[in-house]
């Protein structure tokens, strides 16, 4: 998880999430979580917008109404929130504290290889590999 503060220009921004490899990162205001910057955001508000990215700050073009998770949330949960709210990344938040953020690609990993390991399993069932 990086993390840039609302103060920052968007180029700033930008440059840390390609310093990092990453589509998105979350904006804190001292340790309180106060939005979420993701590539998507840079395509629309200021691409989209005609707007400078040296001269325009994160706050202003952040995504500030968030949605997080608490990490009781199971992936089936996950799963459905990110389908039905549109959206790739879910802070997860403990106690008023984020402590985490969970991707859909991240999600994705974690199905392939559940399933995955449940086909070798199966695979090696069927051969009479598995011992009962």
């Amino acid at each position: 998880m990086h993390a840039v503060t609302p103060t920052m220009t968007v180029a700033e921004a930008v440059a840390e999430m390609n310093r990092h490899c990453v589509g998105c990162v979350v904006v804190l205001d001292g340790v309180r979580l106060c939005g979420i910057f993701t590539e998507r955001d840079v395509l629309r508000r200021v691409v989209g917008a005609s707007l400078d990215p040296k001269g325009t700050r994160v706050a202003a073009v952040m995504t500030d109404q968030i949605i997080t998770i608490t990490p009781e949330v199971t992936v089936e949960d996950a799963l459905l929130v990110f389908t039905e709210r549109r959206c790739r990344h879910l802070p997860v938040v403990r106690q008023g504290r984020m402590i985490g953020l969970l991707s859909s690609g991240d999600v994705s990993r974690w199905m392939s290889d559940v399933h995955r390991s449940e086909a070798e399993h199966l695979k090696n069932y069927i051969a009479g590999g598995l011992a009962v």
